[in-house]
């Protein structure tokens, strides 16, 4: 089943994925004005804020292939490499009836958002999304994968783990970890400009639990919170 006939809700999803905050950012954002107004761009809290996101989401030296490793890079409205869309969004329980989240990820985590992040340079549709190669496990890389195939490209807005307003963890679909799920995670004590380029990864969210067993407010790491704008440069 493709979700790619859902309608692109961006009011829905900036209140998703980037809180309030995001809404009055769209001006700041830095895809192509190729990508048009669906693009997203997803950023690191270590490293910005909805006005200034400083570094994007990035496929390293624009390749468009199967394996490119994801990184972080300076924004730039004229880098290709930083042009990606949503193209599947719904529920995690709209995964789970397509048969492409397992059902324990859907216990726990129905009612989030989930979506794809397709990569889009220039505003063509590659047919590639950031994701992981096998199912998550710690250290596991995140790399360019085909869309629409399996869990492994879909991402879960941790909601109920929301620690700072705006900036939310990314669980990886095909997490099967429930109580410390894989999540997007950026390399602690390195920066985008560094080389070679740090690769984001997926490993345990961080965090302590309290007595109901949630995440304590403000003790998930910084590396592991990230925001995201809509739209092109302005």
């Amino acid at each position: 089943m493709s979700f790619k006939s859902k309608a692109f809700a961006i009011a829905a999803t900036v209140t998703l994925i980037g809180g309030v905050g995001a809404v009055g950012a769209l001006s700041a954002t830095a895809a192509t004005p190729s990508a048009g107004i669906s693009a997203i761009d997803i950023f690191s809290e270590d490293f910005g804020t909805h006005a200034h996101p400083n570094f994007l989401l990035d496929t390293y030296k624009q390749g468009e292939k199967v394996g490119q490793p994801q990184i972080l890079y300076r924004t730039a409205n004229f880098d290709p490499a930083e042009d990606y869309t949503i193209s599947y969004q719904g529920l995690v329980s709209d995964f789970a009836t397509a048969g492409l989240v397992l059902p324990a990820l859907n216990l726990h985590y129905a009612d989030d958002a989930a979506f794809e992040i397709q990569y889009d340079p220039f505003g063509v549709d590659s047919g590639l999304c950031t994701g992981v190669a096998a199912t998550a496990t710690a250290g596991e890389d995140v790399t360019l994968q085909p869309c629409g195939v399996s869990s492994k490209t879909i991402w879960v807005v941790d909601s109920s783990d929301t620690v700072r307003h705006g900036y939310v963890p990314l669980i990886n679909g095909s997490d099967n970890n429930f109580s410390q799920p894989y999540v997007l995670t950026y390399p602690a004590d390195s920066f985008p400009t560094d080389n070679p380029r740090p690769e984001l990864y997926v490993t345990n969210l961080t965090g302590f639990k309290g007595a109901n067993g949630q995440p304590i407010f403000g003790s998930v790491n910084s590396n592991q919170l990230f925001g995201a704008d809509f739209g092109i440069a302005s």
